[in-house]
């Protein structure tokens, strides 16, 4: 039974993916969107190292 549930809770999609959860149909066609929205505090992440370089590590 708790196999059943784990299945249904992390419902796997066509591509292997993990989908935690879905947008309503309306909002469809942001999906490649919202799958790269979680990557973005990453990218100021590495910024920040990109900028302390080019100051010198001051």
């Amino acid at each position: 039974m708790f196999d059943l549930y784990l299945k249904n809770l992390l419902d796997l999609s066509d591509s292997g993916t993990v989908v935690l959860a879905k947008l309503p149909e309306a909002y469809a066609i942001f999906d490649p969107i919202v799958d790269v929205l979680p990557v973005i505090p990453v990218f100021f992440l590495l910024l920040a190292f990109v900028w302390q370089a080019s100051v010198s590590f001051r």
